[in-house]
């Protein structure tokens, strides 16, 4: 049997742990300096838990925005409908919404955290809890075994190191990961928060905090250069913006951020042209027309917002309806289909769902996720340089990663038996 060590008892090393207490040649032992496992996993998707996304492999790598090449073994050799039909089998049921992510049927990630404990009960998995590990001990370029913060040793075959990243720090994700890495000689990529709420210049976001829109267009652009649109749900805080839009389009702008102007664009209404909107707006002045401006756009937009949208009009707010001219209407038109706001800065790592950056993929084997410095230590999740946009994809390279190193651990067992 291999001794096997997880240090991190998060998505990717409960996952990993179960990988290789299955296959029958590994005695596993899970460290977490946590007094339990988890517990990031417990605050995922809003303490729902977005597994994976059911989507087709190929949008699997398109949704990857760091290395998704590297991924490709690891993406075929345990793909979303493995990771879904898992998870069945650890007897959580699963269900499909919008945009084809998963979740729990009982939207409780309590639910995803207890399949996996219950498995590793069940396979004999050690684990210990507030068992912080100080550094890992690495001998001619062989990972030898671990040293805890109290001072002991712990001699093994192999380890996966599944610490995740910066994010969401209160959880643990206080970057250990990274610290073991550079003991065995990787380097480290430049980190940033990820998927992660955006910092705007305009005052008048504070007046919105709290307001939610949904069926919006979002576009980011810097100077005629887009970087990213789409169209969903955001959400107005008296910083700026969050939301899915806001969060998915985070992850890509982080090289930009600092470096150049970006502008926020919001089109309030893109199921309509500008012509449309035209006409709609003149229906309703038509409805409104001896009342003030301020009073004439209820139907159009949420109460919160109006006092917004009447002062960026540069239109007299008691200004009588049948008094507004042409070109005040185009005016506003072209506002609601443009709402402008200039994006200053990222929030912090205590916001950030993941953390860009990491272990530097090119020092690892793809197709086993052992470290090409250390032989016998293997990497697995957010630690490495690797990031997605929100969807469940994140989790599906918790999964895809930790289900690649125990195959890399077992195939070593197995040529070691031979040789």
């Amino acid at each position: 049997m291999k001794r096997v060590l997880i240090i991190g008892g998060g998505a990717a090393g409960m996952a990993a742990a179960v990988f290789a207490a299955r296959s029958g040649v590994c005695q596993v032992e899970v460290f977490e300096k946590n007094e339990k496992l988890g517990k990031k996993l417990f605050i995922t998707g809003k303490g729902r838990c977005n597994v994976t996304n059911a989507c087709d492999t190929e949008e699997l790598f398109l949704s990857v925005r760091s290395n998704p090449k590297f991924l490709y073994s690891a993406f075929y050799g345990f793909t979303n409908q493995d990771a879904m039909q898992f998870f069945e089998d650890l007897g959580v049921p699963l269900k499909v919404e919008r945009g084809n992510r998963v979740f729990p049927v009982s939207d409780h990630s309590s639910d995803i955290i207890r399949g996996l404990e219950n498995e590793m009960k069940r396979l004999n998995v050690r684990t210990h809890l507030r068992a912080e590990v100080a550094d890992i001990i690495i001998e001619e370029t062989r990972f030898r075994g671990i040293r805890l913060k109290d001072g002991r040793a712990v001699d093994a075959d192999a380890c996966v190191i599944a610490t995740g990243g910066f994010s969401y720090q209160a959880t643990g994700s206080t970057g250990d990961g990274y610290r073991f890495a550079k003991t065995a000689g990787h380097q480290v990529t430049k980190l940033a928060p990820s998927i992660v709420p955006l910092e705007v210049k305009e005052d008048y976001v504070k007046r919105l905090q709290g307001l939610s829109l949904k069926n919006v267009q979002v576009t980011i652009t810097s100077g005629k250069k887009e970087l990213y649109s789409d169209f969903g749900e955001m959400l107005f805080t008296h910083y700026g913006v969050s939301g899915p839009l806001i969060l998915s389009g985070s992850s890509y702008i982080t090289n930009q951020i600092g470096n150049e102007t970006l502008t926020l664009s919001i089109d309030l209404k893109p199921a309509l042209s500008i012509e449309q909107l035209d006409h709609r707006i003149l229906r309703d002045f038509e409805e409104n027309r001896n009342r003030d401006f301020k009073n004439s756009l209820g139907k159009l937009f949420p109460a919160k917002l109006i006092p917004v949208i009447v002062s960026l009009s540069g239109i007299p707010e008691e200004k009588k309806v049948h008094e507004i001219s042409r070109e005040e209407r185009q005016q506003l038109v072209w506002l609601i289909k443009h709402l402008t706001m200039t994006v200053t800065g990222l929030r912090g790592y205590q916001e950030a769902i993941i953390t860009r950056g990491g272990v530097n993929v090119k020092e690892i084997n793809p197709s086993t996720m052992e470290s090409r410095k250390a032989q016998g230590l293997y990497f697995a999740g957010e630690v490495l340089d690797l990031d997605a946009v929100t969807g469940g994809f994140n989790l599906q390279i918790a999964w895809s990663t930790a289900y690649t190193a125990v195959q890399g651990i077992i195939a070593a067992a197995q040529d070691a038996q031979v040789s």
